[in-house]
């Protein structure tokens, strides 16, 4: 009992040392405000930006193209995946593109994208998708691959079709996986919105840090930042959630490690 409750208290204890020192620091170290705003100046600027609605529309903004690239990842992950991982033909042919694209820095692409598809929304969509993508396909061929022959060869005794065994076996198989996979995205897709937001947009927590930056404002760069440190706790608050309640059966501790 006593070490639960020591594991309960522990990190908000440390957060809260961590903010007094990082403080102190600021205050009575000679560190200009410039280059180390005190948590207070954030905290200051944080709820000035909360207050008058700045960052939650912006931040609106953002999570309306992390999600969309979120969902769009994972249908191409999750199709793609079995795709490769249950034809053959497609594994030979298409696996080694695949590797070569996943060695790829995916921030590299952001130009392209954004000539391609210009600077609205859809080439921030498309820019979280590609960040997101790679996990949710990487997992999913592992799940499927995964699966126990000796399950397959039962219900191929049983007469059952190449989808009923898909279906009902591999695909439950691989779910740990996949979510595995999910959790990776979920942080990922914010990077790639946020990326394109840097590399033209009128709004979103991307364009806020460009002009707090043009402003010379720390505080306020600092503040943003923990808004979209939020943004990616829910989301990826969300997919654990879902991984609750979908796979109740498989405990969170036992899911394969991307």
């Amino acid at each position: 009992m006593n070490l639960s409750r020591a594991e309960t208290w522990l990190p908000p204890v440390g957060v809260l040392v961590l903010v007094l020192l990082w403080e102190t620091l600021a205050r009575v170290g000679g560190i200009s405000p410039f280059v180390l705003p005190a948590p207070s100046s954030v905290a200051h600027s944080f709820w000035v930006g909360l207050r008058n609605g700045v960052y939650l529309q912006h931040a609106m903004w953002t999570a309306i193209e992390s999600l969309s690239g979120f969902v769009l990842a994972m249908v191409a992950g999750i199709t793609l995946g079995a795709l490769v991982a249950e034809v053959r033909f497609l594994e030979r042919a298409l696996y080694p593109f695949l590797v070569a694209l996943q060695a790829m820095p995916k921030v590299a692409l952001a130009p392209l994208v954004i000539i391609w598809l210009g600077y609205g929304i859809g080439s921030k969509i498309l820019l979280a998708a590609l960040l997101g993508f790679f996990p949710v396909l990487i997992n999913t061929i592992a799940g499927l691959k995964s699966c126990d022959s000796g399950k397959v060869d039962v219900m191929r005794a049983l007469a059952a079709s190449r989808w009923q065994v898909f279906r009902m076996v591999k695909l439950p198989n691989a779910m740990p996986f996949v979510f595995a996979g999910a959790n990776v995205a979920a942080s990922f897709v914010v990077l790639g919105a946020v990326t394109g937001e840097f590399l033209g947009a009128k709004q979103g927590l991307g364009t806020l840090i460009l002009l707090a930056n043009n402003e010379l404002d720390t505080a306020q760069i600092f503040a943003i930042l923990i808004m979209l440190g939020l943004l990616g706790f829910v989301l990826f608050a969300s997919v654990r959630f879902a991984q609750r309640r979908l796979l109740s059966w498989a405990p969170l501790e036992a899911s394969p490690q991307p």
